[in-house]
């Protein structure tokens, strides 16, 4: 299924896109009265999910509406937590980041680089970037794939990880590469207000065989810049789900951004940041794309 979050005259709802891709069957008028997506993915049941996947590959159902008359938003506009990300988790990604940072890459990434991404609130697909040039001269995107958790995890082994997991969706990893570089830590390089875009929709996890093997692509002004695979992962998802949750309970709806390919801004000689005006598309395999221009 495809879980969005819509907003219609003011009010924010949750739904699922029929299998023709044009319409959207509201959650709230077919008997799942949950608040929002995090409300969703917290509570529903797994007679309910079959429920409700029934329902919607019938295409039948209470008050279905063309998606061309509501608004798509992110489909988790406001995260639980922190976004969990992953950072350098393909080795082409590593490379290109230690030539900008002018050190010596050794090759070894025995151990995944963890930061937290704050999220004011995550912005639509087809919604601005926020440029922040009043602070920031070096704006740079990243396309990834996120995984969303569906009940909460803990000492969870690699074998049992995609159990947890509730489905994808694409992410731009926005950045201000100076800021993340001036800190020596992401935390405000990261997490700038309008630097998480997500969307267009949740996936949920039973359509996408475990683990999934998607290709990965941006676009700035239709030029291609990224171009990878998920089966270029240094560190996998069963192994970022089977470490995380050793010591650190991973709640439902906790989203982890699972690193990205390279071909980002700063990997270009000379680098290629984004500037307003500029479109970026993120797109992956099997999910969909999000576009967004900065502004």
């Amino acid at each position: 299924m495809r879980l969005v979050t819509y907003s219609q005259n003011g009010k924010e709802y949750i739904g699922a896109v029929t299998p023709c891709g044009t319409k959207v069957l509201p959650l709230h008028e077919n008997g799942f009265p949950y608040k929002d997506m995090n409300d969703l993915i917290m509570n529903i049941t797994d007679v309910e999910k079959q429920a409700l996947s029934s329902l919607v590959k019938s295409g039948i159902g209470n008050g279905i509406i063309s998606v061309g008359r509501v608004k798509l938003e992110a489909p988790i506009p406001e995260p639980r937590q922190d976004i969990v990300c992953l950072g350098i988790n393909y080795w082409a990604h590593a490379e290109e980041s230690v030539r900008y940072k002018k050190e010596a890459f050794d090759g070894d990434r025995k151990f995944p680089v963890y930061f937290s991404k704050r999220v004011d609130r995550a912005v639509a697909d087809g919604d601005c970037i926020p440029s922040h040039s009043d602070i920031i001269s070096t704006l740079d995107y990243e396309a990834e794939l996120a995984v969303i958790i569906g009940k909460d995890a803990r000492n969870v082994s690699k074998e049992d990880a995609f159990d947890y997991v509730f489905g994808y969706t694409v992410i731009n990893d926005v950045t201000a590469r100076e800021l993340q570089t001036r800190h020596k830590q992401w935390t405000f390089g990261k997490g700038l207000d309008g630097f998480a875009p997500m969307g267009p929709w949740i996936v949920t996890a039973d359509e996408i065989p475990a683990p999934p093997v998607l290709t990965i692509k941006s676009f700035v002004n239709g030029e291609p810049r990224q171009n990878g695979r998920t089966d270029m992962f240094i560190h996998d998802i069963a192994y970022v789900i089977n470490e995380l949750s050793q010591g650190m309970t991973l709640k439902a709806g906790t989203i982890i951004a699972t690193g990205t390919p390279a071909g980002v801004g700063m990997g270009f000689v000379p680098p290629k940041f984004l500037k307003e005006g500029d479109v970026v598309v993120c797109e992956i395999e099997g999910i969909g794309k999000i576009t967004n221009t900065v502004k």
